[in-house]
């Protein structure tokens, strides 16, 4: 699934979804200094940022960065840190948001596509950019945008590329922030308009004078895509899109709604051949597959295209006929390594069912037929609800979105794991597919048993063996990734929001520390400024949190986020029910009723007024804070509370 959040759990609203560098010679980073040669990122300079979604155009998500060791990682406290409604208050929340480190210029984009470029050393702002009002207006005329994650940016020579969730891509000013172009893609092709259920939330990737995206809304019945444009123009590079799934009425997409195929997270490149690779999201409709028999290719596959003309290469899919969700989701990497002692290049991701697998990168050959890391015991979901059975992994992971990272002193992919199952109810028939706001049709997820608790865990994989080598247990999903350094360190932020970091060769928690915030749902940015080693990430919702060594700010209290979103102007009249349809209707029923997210028709029964608004401003579980704010927000909570 694509859409921003998607899960439950055993309290109704708690999990609603409102949505090696020296040694060795890392070949992946040394890819890296080819990207000047390419044209790519011209500005960066050379071995201090973050300067990729996932560092390196191949994602591995490891720094060359040396300053923090294992010996002085317990020095690390606060840098700095800044809640970006201080700023703006009425900016929504970062929670998704990967930031991009160039030039000591930190950017981060929110949900609803606000950017902030920040000075990476102290926090400072250099400058924000608020969509135009045409976008915003766009973006709040449709339920089905309201819970969409912004997960990032582009960053190359002097200028900042950004998606729109409405389907544009937008070029500003890296210095000023100044809008230089904005297009429309319904105007290169007129189907993808967010009217017919397409819009934007992956971050866009730069590479050798062209940007690239992917599609979301493939739950929602969409064609799911990826297009191509150059860099200073915003013309189309390819002169159409490449599907990933037949046009409706053809081939195996037959019936009303569906489709699939998103591609909702970035993807990769190889300088040396010009190959990119991406994740494929899972066929439409969810559950039911009546009118979809077969294989259902491309979907929950890694697909490999020429990126200068978009021709296709190679695909691998990981589920033949997918009726649990499960896509491929996570970013592939591309690893020069070693595999059964030889030197290879390969490409790797761990799916959403919970298995990880390998390819040979220019053949798409299987190396690693699924190795699982979670528990898995899946059957065919029914459309009887008396009889549904709990499903291993459930839509939310094994791994979703969160990025793997790979060391290549120990040869090591660490893949951050989810163990949350779904109580997954099929439609009956093709009537029923159209309930439910015709939003994720065929799709419904019942609240979890009390006794689940859904956790996760960090499994190391030997690339050249194919073994686990351990693995770690988490007490929360592991929802936001990892990033790891040359002294062999692994960072990553959890639920709860602490920070942490392992180290790689055995697994073994060197340091933790609290960020102030809760629901740390990206992996951390690492970098330098001025010859300092920083590690950013985002928390609670909207604020940034830096840690450096000897770092002595305090930790920031929590809930300040609450007080700034929750200041209600009681002289306001607000309808309940016109927010409940503009901001959450798309998961959980016109009637309450649920869909992908809980049934709320009696939420009232378990959470009072207080804790309903504390989950609505801050979030929890899976549910992001801020996507309703202030009057709007107590009055949905005052609603929901007596949902009895």
């Amino acid at each position: 699934m694509s859409r921003f959040l998607k899960a439950t759990g055993p309290v109704l609203l708690a999990s609603m979804v409102i949505v090696g560098c020296q040694t060795n010679n890392n070949q992946n980073n040394a890819n890296n200094k080819e990207e000047t040669k390419n044209s790519n990122q011209a500005n960066q300079v050379k071995g201090t940022g973050f300067p990729n979604w996932g560092y390196d155009l191949q994602h591995t998500r490891h720094v060359p960065y040396q300053k923090i060791t294992k010996d002085n990682v317990k020095k690390l406290g606060i840098v700095w840190q800044q809640d970006i409604m201080e700023w703006d208050q009425n900016v929504p929340n970062l929670q998704e948001d990967f930031p991009v480190v160039q030039n000591g210029v930190l950017y981060v984009t929110s949900a609803k596509n606000h950017v902030f470029a920040i000075d990476a050393g102290n926090g400072k702002k250099l400058w924000e950019w608020t969509p135009p009002k045409e976008v915003l207006d766009h973006l709040n005329s449709l339920p089905w945008q309201s819970n969409v994650a912004s997960r990032g940016v582009a960053v190359a020579n002097g200028n900042v590329y950004v998606l729109m969730i409405d389907n544009r891509l937008a070029k500003l000013d890296a210095k000023t922030g100044k809008l230089l172009k904005m297009v429309n893609f319904w105007d290169h092709v007129p189907s993808i308009k967010l009217e017919n259920r397409y819009y934007e939330s992956s971050a866009p990737m730069y590479y050798d004078g062209n940007i690239y995206v992917g599609s979301s809304g493939g739950d929602n019945g969409t064609r799911g895509f990826v297009m191509a444009f150059k860099a200073d123009s915003l013309e189309p590079l390819w002169n159409q899109p490449f599907w990933t799934v037949p046009e409706r009425g053809k081939g195996w997409a037959q019936g009303k709604y569906t489709g699939g195929g998103s591609v909702w997270t970035p993807m990769s490149f190889d300088p040396d051949t010009d190959m990119m690779y991406f994740a494929v999201g899972n066929p439409a409709p969810d559950f039911y597959d009546a009118d979809r028999k077969g294989k259902n290719p491309y979907t929950d596959s890694i697909v490999a295209l020429d990126s200068k003309t978009g021709k296709f290469r190679w695909a691998s899919s990981e589920v033949n006929h997918d009726v649990w969700d499960y896509d491929a989701a996570a970013t592939p990497m591309v690893l020069n390594t070693k595999v059964s002692g030889k030197k290879q290049k390969i490409v790797v991701e761990g799916g959403k069912n919970g298995k990880w697998y390998a390819w040979d990168a220019k053949t798409g050959k299987t190396i690693y037929d699924g190795v699982p890391f979670v528990k898995i015991q899946h059957s065919t979901p029914l459309s009887e609800q008396s009889k549904v059975k709990l499903q291993w992994p459930g839509t939310p992971g094994g791994e979703t979105y969160a990025p793997e990272t790979y060391d290549p002193e120990t040869n090591y992919v660490l893949i951050p794991g989810i163990n949350n199952p779904n109580l997954m109810l099929a439609a009956k028939d093709r009537k029923e597919i159209a309930k439910d706001n015709n939003t994720f049709p065929g799709t419904k997820i019942l609240p979890l048993p009390e006794n689940v608790d859904p956790t996760g865990n960090i499994t190391a994989i030997d690339v050249n063996t194919g073994k686990k080598v351990y693995q770690i247990n988490t007490a929360d999903p592991m929802n936001g990734g990892l990033t790891s350094t040359a002294s062999g360190l692994a960072f990553y932020g959890e639920l709860d929001g602490t920070v942490n970091a392992l180290d790689i060769k055995n697994g073994k928690l060197l340091w933790s520390m609290k960020s102030g915030g809760q629901q740390i749902k990206m992996a951390p940015s690492i970098y330098m400024v001025e010859g300092k080693q920083y590690i950013a990430v985002i928390t609670g919702g909207t604020r940034v949190v830096v840690y450096g060594l000897g770092g002595k700010e305090p930790i920031p209290s929590p809930n300040q986020n609450a007080e700034l979103q929750g200041a209600a102007d009681k002289s306001v009249s607000v309808d309940p029910v016109k927010v409940y349809k503009s901001s959450c209707v798309s998961c959980h029923g016109d009637n309450l009723q649920g869909a992908t997210g809980p049934n709320l028709q009696h939420v009232g029964k378990s959470m009072s007024k207080k804790d309903i608004l504390n989950q609505i401003l801050n979030g929890g579980g899976r549910m992001p804070g801020g996507l309703v704010k202030g009057a709007d927000a107590e009055a949905l909570a005052e609603w929901l509370s007596k949902k009895k």
